[in-house]
């Protein structure tokens, strides 16, 4: 009867529940990558849920077809069109949806670049461990002003495949040095008006002093060898590049 299936999963192969049609539903592309793929059962996967779903009910949903992600949720973070996202995002028709479990190297978040606002809860759930008692959040905000000039919001633009490889290299360089510390980047790009997030290190460790040193140490990395320029629009019409440091091999 159309309308009565309400979810589950197409295109995952001869175990996937057989569906049929419902218009009310919203089709989502869910990709899995590492230990994520292998509890889904393949890279990729076409979903159909029901309108106004929620990162947690589409979790629940690939659970029940494939109970050994359960273990996952906890270490993995989940990214809607390459933004980090919670459980209670809203999902929307045509959405893509990434499993992401720790890069290579370490137990800890994600390395990402953002073209929207920088979900910071998220960002801290994805490195946050039973294990580790402090877990430091640092934030770089747009200044309203600099060397004296009046700054109404910046233009950040990245060399994106060469960026992205680097705030991974980064991450997994940390994480290898301390199998306790677990590492969270996230890096928003386009134009942010002034008090808006540009970029986002979580970090987590048994002891704070380390998570101290992991933060600084991540973000003066990122300045000196992730591929990110920015332009400073200022009040009176005029904009600036703003290229103080030259990029450094990471």
């Amino acid at each position: 009867m159309p309308g009565s299936c309400g979810a589950g999963i197409i295109g995952a192969g001869s175990e996937a529940p057989a569906l049929c049609y419902d218009p009310a539903a919203v089709r989502i592309r869910v990709l899995a990558f590492a230990t994520a793929s292998d509890a889904l059962g393949g890279s990729e996967r076409e979903v159909e849920i029901r309108e106004g779903a929620s990162v947690a009910d589409l979790k629940r949903l690939l659970e029940r077809d494939r109970p050994g992600l359960a273990a996952l949720w906890p270490r993995i973070a989940l990214a809607v069109d390459e933004r980090l996202a919670g459980d209670a995002h809203i999902l929307e028709d045509g959405a893509e949806v990434a499993l992401l479990p720790p890069v290579s190297g370490g137990s800890g978040g994600p390395a990402l670049l953002v073209d929207g606002p920088i979900d910071v809860a998220a960002l801290v759930t994805s490195v946050s461990q039973l294990s580790c008692g402090a877990v430091l959040l640092f934030l770089g905000n747009v200044r309203d002003h600099h060397a004296g000039r009046p700054v109404t919001g910046i233009t950040y633009h990245a060399y994106r495949s060469m960026a992205e490889r680097r705030l991974a290299a980064l991450v997994a360089d940390l994480e290898s040095a301390d199998p306790e510390l677990a590492v969270g980047v996230v890096h928003r790009l386009g134009e942010l008006r002034a008090g808006e997030t540009s970029v986002a290190i979580a970090v987590a460790s048994p002891h704070r002093e380390v998570a101290y040193e992991a933060s600084r140490t991540a973000l003066e990395r990122l300045k000196r060898e992730v591929p990110i320029w920015k332009r400073e629009l200022y009040t009176d019409g005029d904009a600036r590049w703003r290229e103080e440091e030259p990029l450094g091999s990471g």
